[in-house]
């Protein structure tokens, strides 16, 4: 357990906000395998100011996920206030987080996300701003860096740390490194050592075996799962026992991994209707079945799918299709 401001979180295993997949339906989901801290997509400032309709639904958090953050992010300092303000006045997110991390150029052109890490002055005047604004703690996500030749990490953690952020969670890479490469712990390592928030640690968690060796070598406060959490709430699961414990849990079985792939589409129909939400179970329901036999055939049924009965049906004839032929075997 460790504490975010005020705000307990009961374990050391956080879901990374991830855009377009972090609804609530997906951190409810999450959040009953047993995650300590479940964090929303991030949400434009200038969509909660301007009270944008597609905006202002990201808002929506379910009382069973808390204790949540949610995270906009923005290149002003009044409409960063501004939105941080209306969060923390009018949702029931217990955190509220600024993303610094993202390096998506429409993004960074907005002198938003990974655009300032190239600047720890502006990182001191932006957080200090918001969090001087609000009542609930404010915390920060960002990168190492830019690139290889602009890791300003320490500079900006204790540019955030000044500035009154109660925690930051560091992903390992650059912003030059997308997604790619191999996530840089030692870093991670060296901005713990150097600041007395709260660190959560982010980058190539994929097994229980990843976490709890991260967590001895670099000390940080949790680490945070992103990619790994993808059509497998499981691993957090799993990966909170064996910190725990040190039991490794088994993986899920076929016809548990279906089962809930139709929780989360439930969910996702009763957030955003029928339509749309088949739509996006295309993409979770390639991740749940991912490393299943003869998963492709059925993925194409799926991407061909519109509505909840179909997708329903895809789904069990796949699983008494799995089950025939383990009874075979």
């Amino acid at each position: 357990m460790f504490k975010i401001g005020d705000i307990e979180i009961p374990n050391q295993v956080v879901l990374a906000p991830m855009a377009g997949v972090c609804n609530s339906a997906f951190r409810l989901t999450v959040k009953e395998f047993g995650a300590g801290l479940v964090c929303a997509e991030m949400v434009s400032d200038k969509g909660i100011v301007n009270k944008n309709k597609r905006t202002m639904k990201l808002l929506y958090i379910d009382e069973e996920e808390k204790p949540m953050s949610l995270q906009i992010f923005g290149g002003e300092k009044q409409t960063l206030v501004e939105a941080a303000q209306f969060v923390d006045q009018n949702t029931n997110a217990d955190i509220i987080d600024i993303n610094m991390g993202c390096p998506v150029p429409k993004i960074t052109k907005c002198d938003a996300g990974s655009k300032w890490l190239l600047e720890p002055d502006k990182i001191y005047e932006m957080v200090s701003a918001v969090v001087d604004s609000v009542n609930k703690p404010v915390t920060v996500k960002m990168r190492t860096g830019w690139d290889d030749q602009h890791i300003y990490a320490i500079e900006n953690a204790k540019a955030i740390e000044s500035a009154g952020a109660k925690a930051l969670a560091l992903h390992g890479r650059t912003r030059a490194q997308l997604y790619e490469g191999i996530a840089d712990w030692d870093i991670v390592k060296q901005v713990k050592e150097t600041i007395n928030i709260p660190v959560i640690g982010n980058g190539d968690i994929s097994t229980p075996q990843d976490a709890k060796r991260r967590l001895e070598e670099t000390g940080v406060d949790a680490v945070m799962i992103g990619r790994a959490a993808l059509g497998n709430p499981w691993i957090i699961y799993r990966t909170v026992k064996y910190l725990e414990t040190g039991e490794l849990i088994e993986e899920p079985s076929p016809s548990e991994k279906i089962d809930v792939c139709k929780l989360h589409m439930k969910r996702l129909i009763a957030l955003k209707g029928e339509k749309t939400a088949i739509l996006e179970m295309r993409k979770h329901s390639a991740w749940y079945l991912k490393g299943l036999k003869g998963n492709g055939k059925v993925r194409k049924r799926i991407n061909e799918c519109e509505t909840e009965e179909g997708l329903i049906n895809i789904l069990e004839d796949y699983t008494n299709e799995l089950e025939a032929r383990v009874m075979v075997s």
